[in-house]
């Protein structure tokens, strides 16, 4: 009897559910994720792709003929910004069985009612085109005012995805606050941490982010939470088959290229069913919270960097919507 060595990516679906981080939908279309993520600077790295022009046109459109002509050049571009992350959600939708996340303006990451805002009109584009909202996870900022956001919106039925989470106490207060699921990063962890240290490598069972992960999912299982845990950020394989048997892990092109193209041995390395026990129980207050967060010098610097990272491509991505609309309105360019 021959036994057929499946790859690692093949394992890994078969235990975790395998979630593409990409705007492109080329490459959706080609590993077959069953869910998928954006962000900011996903969606400007995919406005930079030709063959995508038309649906960056036809969100600029689309918010001209829902704002009227009377409206300003810059008014319309703004209403684009909602428009073009719902419009590519929307060609995602159509590649995958199941979730796509769209994210609230990273500017907004301090502001709770203007993120609660923001969601229900992020989500009401989506129900307007007949999607409904358990095919869309609102991606918010794991800053207290983000957290207390999803929870309003937990309640009114539209699910959360707290993104730029660097530690164990972000993501006991978004599980104690309902939200669907978190993010925890991995990769930008272990940045820091090489930065710090000066040291150059880690084998995958001590990586800083690995770790991270590993005890927030079995915090969250030994506790009974129902909030998914999603890895996110990934520098190589060995950090991603590192997590597997994780609820879910969002990977780029490039590495599940890497783990079609690889074939070995993947054991399971996280049980919800069996998990590693951790017996405290926290529940914070924003006074802990923020006192936990200023404790960690690490936490606090990558959920600084990664606000103020994707603050600047939205930055970019209103400058170039300005440059297009003026082009179409002139009528000099349009593409579908």
């Amino acid at each position: 009897m021959f036994f057929i060595m499946e790859s690692l990516l093949n394992q890994l679906s078969s235990m975790t559910v395998v979630v593409a981080d990409t705007g492109d939908l080329e490459a959706i279309k080609k590993f077959h994720p069953r869910d998928a993520t954006t962000n900011p600077s996903l969606i400007l790295a995919a406005a930079q792709i030709p063959a995508y022009q038309s649906l960056i046109d036809k969100a600029l459109t689309n918010s001209r003929e829902m704002l009227g002509a009377n409206a300003s050049s810059s008014e319309v571009v703004k209403e684009s910004l909602d428009e073009l992350c719902v419009v590519f959600g929307k060609e995602i939708l159509k590649l995958i069985p199941g979730r796509v996340s769209t994210e609230v303006d990273a500017r907004l990451s301090f502001d709770t009612e203007a993120t609660i805002a923001k969601a229900r009109k992020i989500i009401a584009k989506y129900n307007k085109a007949g999607i409904s909202n358990d095919r869309v996870l609102i991606k918010i900022a794991s800053t207290w005012e983000g957290i207390k956001a999803a929870e309003v919106l937990e309640k009114e039925n539209i699910h959360c995805n707290l993104t730029l989470l660097f530690n164990f106490y972000q993501a006991v207060a978004c599980a104690d606050a309902g939200v669907t699921l978190i993010s925890p990063f991995v990769g930008r962890i272990l940045d820091w941490y090489k930065a710090a240290t000066g040291r150059e490598s880690y084998p995958a069972v001590e990586d800083p982010g690995v770790v991270s992960v590993t005890k927030i999912f079995n915090y969250f299982k030994s506790n009974g939470y129902k909030t998914e845990v999603m890895g996110a950020s990934f520098r190589n394989i060995e950090e991603i088959t590192e997590l597997a048997g994780c609820d879910l892990l969002t990977i780029s092109p490039k590495l599940l290229q890497q783990l079609k193209e690889t074939y070995s041995h993947l054991p399971i390395k996280l049980n919800a069913e069996k998990p590693l026990v951790i017996d405290e129980t926290i529940h914070l207050d924003q006074t802990s919270f923020e006192l936990m967060m200023a404790g960690d010098k690490m936490a606090t610097e990558k959920l600084e960097e990664g606000i103020n990272g994707f603050s600047k491509a939205i930055d970019k991505l209103e400058s170039q919507l300005n440059e297009r609309i003026e082009l179409i309105e002139e009528g000099i360019a349009l593409t579908f």
